[in-house]
């Protein structure tokens, strides 16, 4: 009976521990939800893009991703976003997608354009870039020097002297 009592002792420990580092992972990962005002922006493609991603102005967290739909009509992928309420954006303002490095998550960067006029809320950023595909580009690379050096190796062209 003693040991009933100690193991579950152990048990509820273990839970506790794991109650609190989970508490801590989330508050330090900055994963909430920022609130703000709504824009829109449409990609051909937004890989790796979810609702949460962050949005990053100057490498800054200003905003984070709130839903991606596919538009049937254009068949264009539309991110609403939520940015800051003290960030505004000029109309001529870009959007594109980028990563943290080779293996790092997907975010959305915002770059400021030059324009007065500021981006109404609930309005849109009209240019927007879409995200490398790193497998597509090591396949060109590999399969473009390939092709280089297997025509490079011709044979020199034979003499017909009579």
């Amino acid at each position: 009976m003693k040991r009933n009592a100690i193991e579950t002792m152990m048990g509820a420990v273990v839970l506790l521990v794991a109650a609190t580092f989970l508490a801590f992972a989330y508050s330090s990962s900055n994963v909430s939800r920022v609130e703000g005002y709504e824009l829109l922006a449409r990609f051909n493609r937004v890989d790796g893009i979810a609702p949460g991603s962050e949005v990053r102005l100057s490498g800054i967290k200003v905003g984070s991703v709130l839903s991606t739909h596919l538009d049937p009509s254009t068949y264009l992928a539309e991110v609403r976003m939520s940015i800051l309420n003290d960030v505004k954006l000029p109309t001529d303002s870009s959007a594109r997608i980028l990563s943290d490095g080779l293996l790092g998550s997907p975010y959305m960067a915002l770059e400021p354009g030059a324009d007065e006029a500021m981006i109404p809320p609930g309005g849109e950023i009209k240019k927007t870039q879409d995200p490398l595909n790193l497998v597509d580009l090591i396949g060109r690379f590999i399969f473009s020097s390939t092709n280089s050096s297997s025509s490079g190796s011709s044979t020199p062209p034979s003499s017909n002297q009579q």
